[in-house]
């Protein structure tokens, strides 16, 4: 018998932009199936009067406290008011930078928002990006050979999402649909740049996605076939033989996020290499 869900606050206070907090917070609390987090994200607070106006809120609803500020001092005052108020607090990267110290041999530099710096990595992803949203969907075949990384598969098998996440990563992903019966663009199977790994799942598991998708279209719209088990194995059988006679290798993401999909492209472009 399942538990009623729960529910908590969780607070996350960051200098910066909170992109780490919500990272962590949301891998916690993802270990708890019967307990959902309200999340509350305070990013830039980098004042005592800042800080002020978080606590006013946290009052209002209490609960677990997690922040990632580099200035020392601010940081006590949040693990002082925090055992004033008798609430549990985590300095998330605290720990990290610790370690590093230690290893390094030498304290951290305590910049705010360092990981945010406009440097030459910060412009190869705003590059990637570009390049992954020109290429989307099939667009611009013609230069396939300058991604770094290129996803085929049949509609609804998570192309798009997983190369957005891949360029943000500073990876060029481009994506290719494969439809029934029609070759793949010859500029593909030429290239010899980029990793080309075909993405797969159940024919349940589309059609259920597909399904969701056709939800809010006009009556006038015909889905059967589209949502069709029966027509999605035909489908799935037909970009399994385009792989198979390329060597291309094929990733199921029936049951994978897109951040373990895009894990598992990396693993398979790290021994590419």
């Amino acid at each position: 018998m399942n538990k009623p869900q729960s529910f908590f606050h969780l607070h996350l206070i960051s200098d910066a932009t909170g992109e780490t907090l919500l990272a962590a917070g949301r891998a916690a609390s993802a270990q708890y199936k019967d307990a959902r987090a309200i999340e509350h994200i305070y990013p830039l607070i980098r004042t005592g009067k800042q800080l002020m106006k978080v606590f006013d809120d946290i009052e209002e609803e209490p609960g677990i406290i997690l922040y990632t500020v580099v200035d020392q001092a601010l940081a006590r005052q949040i693990d002082d008011r925090c055992a004033a108020m008798g609430l549990p607090c985590v300095s998330v990267l605290e720990p990290v930078l610790t370690v590093f110290q230690s290893y390094l041999g030498t304290p951290a530099g305590r910049r705010v928002g360092a990981q945010h710096v406009l440097d030459a990595d910060y412009f190869r992803r705003i590059d990637a990006l570009n390049f992954t949203m020109e290429h989307d969907d099939g667009q611009l075949p013609g230069d396939l050979d300058q991604a770094d990384i290129v996803l085929i598969g049949i509609s609804r098998t998570s192309k798009t999402p997983t190369s957005i996440y891949l360029a943000n990563r500073g990876i060029k992903t481009a994506n290719i649909p494969i439809v029934l019966g029609v070759p793949v663009p010859q500029s593909l199977v030429e290239a010899r740049g980029p990793l080309i790994v075909g993405l797969i799942a159940t024919a349940e598991r589309i059609s259920q996605v597909r399904q969701n998708r056709v939800l809010g279209t006009t009556t006038t719209y015909d889905s059967a076939g589209y949502v069709d088990r029966s027509a999605i194995s035909e489908e799935l059988g037909y970009a399994r033989q385009i792989c198979t006679r390329h060597n291309w290798p094929m990733i199921d993401v029936s049951r994978r996020s897109i951040e373990e999909t895009a894990a598992a492209i990396l693993a398979l472009r790290g021994r590419a290499k």
